[in-house]
């Protein structure tokens, strides 16, 4: 997967910033407002117990959880372009 992505996307400037682009948007979609969810969900569990066990509160935590996870590799993939950019445009040759 690594030499796949350095082959196709790092050796493509213009490629490498379109990924940065999308890659920054889709780590933006996927944190926003992620802790007042995680937040909202503890208090629904902590408050309701049970009863939001059984509504789906455990599905959810989980999928925040993979929500987060998710956001986290966008956020590798940004930082990663970002590098690859910014070597490219400030080393002298």
């Amino acid at each position: 997967m690594r030499r796949l992505f350095q082959r196709w996307v790092l050796s493509r400037l213009w490629l490498t910033f379109i990924v940065l682009c999308l890659s920054f948007f889709a780590f933006g979609i996927g944190t926003l407002n992620l802790i007042y969810l995680f937040q909202a969900n503890a208090t629904f569990l902590a408050e309701q117990g049970w009863q939001a066990v059984m509504d789906g509160a455990l599905v959810q935590l989980f999928h925040l959880v993979l929500n987060g996870a998710l956001s986290m590799v966008a956020y590798v993939i940004f930082k990663t372009c970002e590098h690859r950019l910014s070597h490219w445009l400030g080393d002298e040759h």
